[in-house]
């Protein structure tokens, strides 16, 4: 998905080989004089073109703890002790590894065989009650909110000894009691234990405390907590705020699982969606690819437990309204990275993972996957349409592995489109050369990213104008323009980018002939655990909020319309003009023209827009997303800084006349 830190120099050299002599600045604001008068001409005749119900998405990565200690709401960390070191996210602050621990006890992992995945388990030894803590520090701590019910679940069985009692405390971090649970386990065979309980206070760093009555051993497995409230109440769900954040934007699909994850840093340690389905605590976890690849940013504790997995994706996809868009490695770990190649003749198994895929999507109960699915809670197919091969690779090496998948996915499912990809970088030999191949082989869909300075997308606005309307369908699949550069740190969230952003997106959206669909990305980051900015939308342990890019992205998601039809000034598209940006479309559900309108400009603009021979009277309702100050963000403090407006016009003699303020983006949306 994204470009590795060890790799910033040369993505540095090769962004200013293709953006020759483009100086990037802080602030790309155009200059304009104050109240320029623009006569703009919407035809209202139809074009034939219409707007994909996929145009505007969400593309989900586990990047920046953004599935655990994000969007997965788990709040125990290591919760099995699979880790590759078994302790990580443990603390036993009375014990000494180097001690018999007389006056406490000692926490020991053991690992055992036998069938599954879960080969770890705890054993502690208390030897004295009054002594002995096990503390789990969660992931950033723990969020807990005041008067909320959370529920508490572990595997036990006695070893040796007599402990009566498991007490399960929230503390703060003066070890002041935030809620607390009592486990009475009764036997030495491993037994599952539920209990929940409130909180009475809100605390962002909690942690969770365990402590014993009486002396012994006890094994412990799978100690887990959740609020409850989750996602639509879902049993050990996803975290609700980030889930409506999703829904607010009424995606037209969501891709997942990523992203550089699917690839792996090698092929061992590649995303396998079958470790991902099943009995959540059956599921492999695995070291996330993004646990070391920043130095700036380092993240020993990263891992997957890939609760949030496959079925889980789908059926989010499902709750949002939005159609699944699964990505699947194709034998090729990142190139950024080791870059191994499953050899042609070993590449059957690949392959057959994403025939299976398509079963357990769509297939009935009858099938083996489809019996999976519907095992899990899911009988009816989810009717996923879409697959994509490979994620970011390219080269020889990945067009000969997508021949291999397309011909065994279209001679069993033609039916489902495929997504292929033309490399990391959005122009040089190795995009040339994977559209080239792709066209020869009539691809239906090519991924395309760009992670590029804000004057970039304000200067590309224009990108699709002259791609074949014969050839390939577009995927935006993943960009976000880069305010200082490509993968730093010192990356913002800022106006400048966002509405930079907006300027582009009208040419996605002028081009919905040829552009399918688009996505931002990344997705999501955990104000603490990012390794990677800008991102959209950013929580904490207990909030969360949308950036100006978010918001632009809802502008533009909830107003896609149904059908393009065409705006220009003197005959022409506006593409930067006076840094004028527009695009128009026709909503055949609700009846209405809705224009949109990007003013970069740092100067008022007049615009009077006509619609030819047509009559049309009313009210105009016009919703402004507008800043003066382009370093301007949304935070946690205040969230909606950036956020849009609502206010109305009249129309006057079948005409809209407006004045566009600076640095802006405006919708305008007319009966008919």
């Amino acid at each position: 998905m994204k470009v590795p830190f060890q790799n910033m120099l040369v993505i540095g050299v090769l962004a200013a080989s293709f953006l020759g002599c483009k100086d990037q600045v802080t602030n790309t604001s155009e200059t304009s004089p104050a109240n320029l008068e623009h006569h703009l001409v919407v035809d209202l005749k139809d074009t034939g073109i219409k707007i994909q119900p996929t145009m505007y998405g969400i593309f989900f990565e586990d990047i920046n703890f953004a599935a655990d200690g994000g969007l997965y709401a788990e709040m125990i960390k290591n919760r099995s002790f699979e880790f590759t070191l078994p302790k990580i996210g443990w603390v036993e602050p009375n014990s000494d590894r180097h001690s018999f621990n007389n006056q406490s006890g000692i926490m020991s992992v053991v690992k055992y065989g036998g069938e599954g995945t879960n080969h770890n388990f705890a054993r502690v030894e208390v030897k004295d009650p009054q002594g002995y803590v096990l503390i789990n520090e969660g992931f950033k701590g723990m969020g807990v909110h005041e008067g909320a019910q959370y529920d508490l679940s572990l595997k036990a069985a006695k070893h040796s000894g007599d402990i009566q009692k498991i007490h399960f405390q929230l503390v703060d971090s003066l070890d002041q009691v935030l809620g607390e649970a009592t486990i009475l386990p009764d036997g030495r065979d491993w037994k599952t234990y539920d209990t929940s309980f409130t909180v009475f206070k809100t605390e962002m760093k909690a942690k969770a405390k365990i402590t014993f009555e009486g002396k012994g051993e006890i094994d412990l497995d799978m100690i887990s907590l959740f609020p409850k409230d989750t996602w639509k109440g879902r049993e050990k769900g996803l975290r609700k705020d980030l889930v409506q954040l999703l829904a607010d934007l009424h995606p037209g699909f969501l891709r997942f699982p990523g992203g550089c994850v699917v690839e792996g840093r090698t092929l061992a340690r590649r995303y396998q969606w079958k470790k991902t389905v099943g009995d959540i605590e059956d599921r492999e976890i695995l070291i996330n690819r993004w646990n070391t690849e920043f130095a700036h940013r380092p993240a020993p504790d990263y891992y997957q437990s890939f609760g949030l997995g496959f079925f889980e994706y789908f059926q989010l996809s499902e709750d949002i309204g939005a159609q699944p868009l699964p990505i699947l490695g194709c034998g090729m770990a990142c190139q950024f990275n080791t870059g191994e190649l499953a050899p042609m003749d070993e590449l059957g198994p690949y392959v057959q993972d994403a025939l299976d895929l398509i079963e357990f999507a769509n297939g009935d109960m009858n099938t083996a996957w489809g019996k999976v699915r519907a095992e899990m809670g899911h009988p009816e197919p989810f009717n996923m349409k879409y697959i994509g091969i490979g994620n970011e690779q390219w080269g020889p090496a990945y067009i000969e592995r997508y021949m291999v998948f397309e011909q065994a996915i279209k001679s069993r499912y033609p039916e489902i489109v495929i997504v292929s990809g033309s490399g990391p970088f959005p122009e040089g030999d190795y995009f040339e050369y994977g559209w080239d191949q792709l066209k020869k082989l009539n691809a239906e869909i090519v991924d395309e990213h760009y992670y590029r300075p804000p004057q970039w997308f304000r200067e590309n606005a224009d990108r699709y104008d002259s791609y074949d309307r014969n050839g390939p369908k577009v995927f935006a699949g993943e960009y976000a323009a880069q305010s200082v550069a490509t993968a730093s740190p010192e990356n913002r969230n800022n106006w400048d980018c966002a509405l930079s952003e907006a300027a582009f997106m009208t040419g996605l959206e002028r081009n919905a002939d040829v552009v399918y669909l688009t996505s931002y990305a990344p997705l999501m980051a955990h104000a603490e655990g990012w390794q990677w900015t800008p991102d959209m939308i950013w929580f904490n342990n207990l909030q969360s909020f949308g950036t100006a890019n978010y918001q632009v992205q809802k502008m533009f998601s909830t107003h896609a319309g149904t059908d393009l039809l065409s705006i220009t000034e003197n005959g022409e598209e506006l593409i930067g003009q006076d840094g004028l940006y527009a695009t128009v479309v026709k909503d055949a559900t609700t009846n209405e023209i809705i224009i949109k309108v990007v003013n970069t400009s740092n100067g008022q603009q007049h615009i009077s827009i006509g619609f030819g021979d047509e009559v049309l009277k009313g009210k105009v309702g016009v919703l402004t997303l507008a800043m003066d100050d382009p370093q301007a963000e949304n935070s946690f403090a205040d969230p909606l800084k950036i956020s849009p407006k609502e206010s109305v016009l009249e129309l006057k003699e079948s005409k809209l006349d407006a004045l566009l303020p600076p640095q802006a983006l405006v919708i305008y949306r007319i009966n008919i």
